[in-house]
């Protein structure tokens, strides 16, 4: 009894004509009638009535059906599994984030690799203020935000809360004060990044309508060179928390609060609620909401270390 055979049965029962059933499976009609007596020898039973011309089945040929659709179901439902887990394995995820955006995503991304190796992760650097369109365009599956994205295509899930601190050497009289105020660290040499961002815009205009100076010496393209400038002893930054959580646990750098600057934000992956993912971009989602509630002990206790 084979597989092939049983689908023979499922097409005759369906079409009630073994000509019908021949053209709806691409077969020759002889083929059919060679299929159910195959069946019938290895039953040995008569599942067609013979004496009706609309192909009725008989008891043992009704009851032979039932096991057939269920096994073709089951066979169906197996290859389409295999066919989902291969496309998890060779898939891609495309991700649009800033710099900062990346950072949040790491745990993430380590603990999806890991359950997942064989996924291309594609992170892409994108603006803020354009992440919500590349998503909206599909040209990226996620995207990552701190701000609520006012299109209603787009759903969001909030991954952790971050803040700007003020970054100095563990050596630095400031790494001995929990916080300082905008004047304090206006006198300081800052170390700036020099991509424009709507964090950046916020600070400079606070500093403008408070008529306070802000002692900018060193402008930097990225997050790494900044930190690595700050333990180098070339001036102090104001950065997101979670961009240096790891030299901070390791007392490479400290981190000092400056309360008026501080704007504690709300990270976010954003995706199209309209749109099918697909299964690497489903089992990547699936990730991101089981490892919420660890991620979050986590980084607490690397701010109470």
């Amino acid at each position: 009894m084979t597989v092939e055979d049983l689908r023979v049965l499922v097409a005759v029962a369906a079409e009630r004509s073994f000509s019908r059933a021949a053209k709806k499976l691409r077969r020759t009609q002889p083929a059919i009638s060679q299929a159910i007596r195959r069946l019938e020898d290895t039953t040995g039973e008569r599942l067609i009535d013979r004496s009706s011309r609309d192909g009725t089945l008989t008891d043992a040929g009704d009851l032979l059906l039932s096991y057939a659709q269920r096994i073709i179901r089951l066979l169906d439902e197996a290859a389409v599994g295999v066919g989902e887990l291969r496309d998890i394995q060779k898939g891609r995820v495309v991700i649009g984030a800033n710099e900062a955006g990346v950072h949040a995503l790491l745990p993430l991304l380590e603990t999806f690799r890991r359950h997942h190796p064989g996924v291309l992760v594609d992170v892409r650097r994108v603006h803020s203020r354009q992440i919500a369109q590349e998503v909206l365009l599909r040209s990226a599956d996620f995207g990552v935000l701190t701000f609520l994205p006012p299109e209603k295509e787009l759903q969001s899930i909030p991954l952790w809360t971050d803040e700007l601190v003020l970054l100095v050497r563990p050596n630095d009289p400031l790494a001995q004060r929990k916080q300082i105020t905008m004047e304090e660290m206006g006198r300081q040499t800052i170390i700036a990044h020099n991509d424009p961002s709507p964090t950046r815009d916020r600070v400079l205009r606070l500093y403008e309508q408070r008529h306070a100076a802000l002692n900018i010496r060193l402008s930097l393209p990225s997050l790494d060179s900044i930190k690595r400038a700050v333990e180098m002893g070339l001036g102090v930054a104001l950065l997101p928390r979670r961009c240096a959580l790891s030299e901070i646990a390791r007392g490479q750098l400290a981190a000092v609060l400056v309360p008026e600057l501080r704007s504690p934000r709300q990270v976010r992956l954003i995706y199209r609620k309209d749109v099918e993912l697909s299964h690497a971009a489903r089992a990547f989602l699936e990730t991101v909401r089981k490892s919420l509630p660890d991620a979050a002990v986590k980084l607490r206790s690397v701010k109470a270390g």
